[in-house]
């Protein structure tokens, strides 16, 4: 994240913002523009990026869906836009502390011990480790104790569309967030890399709610897609993954999706028709 408050401070910040005596290195002026960076940037890639997927991808048939909740569009947003500042507050103290060398992010392929392959090998043990990350955190937040407080709020949309995927309680949010963070702090990564996989892991949380289920036959029962996630949606109990199954295959907690099997939302709506 350092990469974007100098790009900030650069261009705009130090130019046109704070007072010529207030240093760019000072925690405070630090902390208040990532609190700033990181909302207006959160949300343009979620209205960016799931307005797309909504008027591109989704299949607006859906909407005609007996679980498909009136207004739930507008209410979608609005849940999300009034959680992501509120997620945001947590999220700051971790970039800042990143932004102040305490993780074991890097500038130049130069630093890494494995050059390019380590830059490769690194975003592939990011997506397993936040993969599994999620799986158990996201599985936790259906135990009694937390699920009717922080993650309910969520399963409200039965059938959802991609404006669901930041529609979160905030704890939820940051929570399931919570292994994109950790992991530069465990692991070197390089900072373009990790900007990279934040925009990705975004991005990927609006496809598996965009209702569109196809996925290559070979990876059917691999990859965590839409089919997955909307049955999670309607039986709860299956499909936490993020990207691939493979933590839900050693849970137990797999289920192969209705979509696939003839008897998805679209298969319903189809039915109805026929009736």
């Amino acid at each position: 994240m350092d990469l974007v408050l100098e790009a900030a401070d650069r261009h705009l910040l130090t130019p046109y913002v704070y007072p010529a005596g207030w240093p760019e290195g000072e925690p405070c002026r630090q902390l208040l523009s990532l609190f700033v960076i990181t909302n207006l940037g959160a949300l343009a890639l979620y209205l960016l990026f799931g307005t797309l997927s909504f008027y591109f991808i989704f299949d607006h048939e859906l909407k005609k869906h007996p679980q498909f909740l009136e207004n739930q569009v507008s209410r979608e947003i609005a849940y999300a836009v009034r959680s992501l500042p509120w997620i945001s507050v947590p999220t700051v103290a971790l970039f800042f502390a990143e932004v102040r060398g305490y993780s074991k992010l890097y500038d130049n392929i130069e630093d890494s011990p494995y050059g390019w392959s380590g830059v490769f090998l690194s975003m592939l043990s990011f997506l397993f480790f936040t993969d599994m990350g999620i799986y158990w955190i996201h599985r936790g937040l259906h135990h009694k104790l937390f699920y009717k407080r922080f993650h309910k709020p969520h399963h409200l949309w039965k059938i959802a569309t991609p404006f669901a995927s930041h529609a979160f309680h905030p704890v939820d949010g940051f929570m399931q967030s919570l292994p994109y963070h950790v992991y530069p702090f465990l692991f070197p990564l390089h900072k373009v890399t990790y900007l990279g996989l934040y925009i990705f892991v975004n991005v990927w949380t609006i496809s598996i709610h965009d209702g569109d289920y196809r996925v290559p036959r070979l990876l059917r029962h691999v990859i965590n897609g839409s089919a997955h996630h909307t049955d999670h949606h309607l039986y709860f109990d299956y499909n936490y993954g993020q990207y691939f199954t493979l933590w839900d295959k050693i849970g137990g907690s797999y289920k192969s999706p209705s979509s696939f099997e003839g008897k998805g939302p679209h298969d319903y709506l189809r039915k109805l028709r026929e009736k």
